[in-house]
């Protein structure tokens, strides 16, 4: 009888000692993650164990947890122009805001702002009919051909300004190419007085041809017009970026808003059936809540955007599954500034975006303020899913010294400082 007793007893002791082990004890994967801690050789696929918010992103929000695997993620290298002249960079000549590239007739064709005037800009209050207030006032659109991407072969005037008072009288710029149905159309910003005077204001025109050499017709008529009083993009819609997706024109542009000097630039989205509207701007507008500049292309199923500076979100690359609900999926550096790329698949309304390598985009004041003027260049990438460059995918730029003292201190910033270290010597 005593030895059932004890039996039963140390049976009891060891399903009392179990239980209290089990309510204590932490799941196994936080002990696993206590006792090895975290892989050294980082995982492919997103490991079941706990992770921190940053390592969680790291499989959730990027295409694969290491840059060089992400699709959407590239560095960026710039080539120069030959075959285009800047009056020895006087600020008489200035290039910018290319268009997407395009090829037609055997050759790249691109199409960007170009200002020809007797003196560079002069600001708002000294402009006149000849004068340009900005980089971007008195300017046309022109167009260049290429066979191999580098050099280039300026054919002249494709959109000359219209009469007054048409929308684009005082200056057309910054314009985009659309192929529909056999016909071309160019997008641009059609400015109704000089840059400066009123924040800027110019809705979108269009001008139509038959071939990418034109003769381009102007369509007279605005097709996206500046937001009513109050909403963000009252004064301006710049930049006009179409592509054929979901068998539409969805047009992308960016708008200023909010205060002057300090601007907030911010995208939006106006979709249509036919190239000359009516369009409707997309009732969750802005879709992208930085970049500067538009430069967008299909990919997969969806749309990725370059969000260039300016922004929370600037020097990201971001895709839309809907080509509207933007997400980040990298972020690099030294991205573009009013990239044109070449897209391929950018009117073929396809599902199964191929991505770029390639354009042609811009850089701002050139020399020196008092011959402000803007060159084209070329630049390449790999954000493509037919091409495999590892040079693109390096994490990051490696610069020589002279680079960051470019960067240097203002002279504000230096009167501060000193006036810093003037009143600790003080005390």
């Amino acid at each position: 009888m005593m030895r059932i007793i004890f039996q039963l007893t140390m049976y009891c002791t060891a399903i009392v000692y179990l239980i209290s082990c089990t309510s204590n004890s932490q799941p196994t994967n936080e002990v696993q993650a206590e006792t090895e801690g975290f892989p050294f050789v980082l995982p492919k696929e997103k490991p079941d164990r706990p992770l921190s918010r940053a390592m969680e992103r790291n499989y959730t929000a990027y295409p694969a947890p290491r840059p060089e695997h992400n699709e959407l993620y590239s560095q960026f290298k710039y080539t120069e122009l030959k075959g285009l002249d800047y009056n020895d960079g006087d600020g008489t000549i200035s290039r910018r805001d290319p268009s997407k590239v395009i090829f037609a007739n055997g050759k790249y064709y691109v199409w960007y702002t170009h200002r020809e005037t007797p003196t560079p800009p002069q600001g708002a209050d000294k402009s006149n009919d000849t004068i340009p207030s900005s980089d971007w006032d008195l300017a046309e659109i022109w167009y260049a051909t290429s066979e191999d991407g580098f050099t280039w072969e300026e054919q002249g005037v494709a959109v000359s300004r219209p009469p007054k008072p048409q929308a684009g009288w005082r200056s057309v710029s910054t314009t985009d190419i659309l192929v529909w149905e056999g016909k071309y159309y160019l997008y641009y910003q059609g400015f109704l007085e000089a840059s400066g005077k009123r924040g800027d204001d110019c809705p979108v025109a269009v001008s139509y041809a038959d071939s990418p050499d034109g003769p381009w017709t102007h369509h007279n008529e605005i097709v996206i017009p500046n937001g009513p009083e109050g909403t963000w993009d009252q004064y301006s819609i710049h930049d006009p970026y179409p592509l054929v997706y979901k068998d539409k024109i969805y047009l992308y542009y960016k708008s200023d808003f909010d205060g002057d000097p300090r601007l907030v630039r911010m995208q939006g989205l106006a979709i249509a059936d036919n190239p000359l509207g009516p369009f409707e701007k997309h009732p969750l507008n802005p879709v992208i809540n930085s970049g500067h500049e538009t430069t967008l292309f299909p990919y997969k199923s969806g749309i990725a955007a370059l969000v260039i500076k300016d922004g929370n979100e600037h020097f990201t690359v971001q895709y839309a599954e809907d080509g509207v609900n933007f997400e980040i999926k990298s972020i690099t550096s030294l991205m573009p500034f009013a990239a044109g790329p070449f897209v391929p698949d950018a009117f073929t309304n396809t599902k199964d975006g191929r991505g770029i390598t390639w354009g042609i985009s811009h850089i701002t004041n050139a020399t020196t303020w008092k011959q402000n003027h803007a060159i084209l260049l070329r630049f390449d990438c790999d954000l493509s899913r037919d091409v495999d460059d590892p040079e693109m995918k390096q994490h990051s730029n490696y610069y020589k010294p002279e680079f960051y003292y470019q960067h240097g201190l203002s002279k504000t910033q230096q009167e501060r400082i000193l006036a810093e270290n003037e009143k600790l010597q003080t005390k």
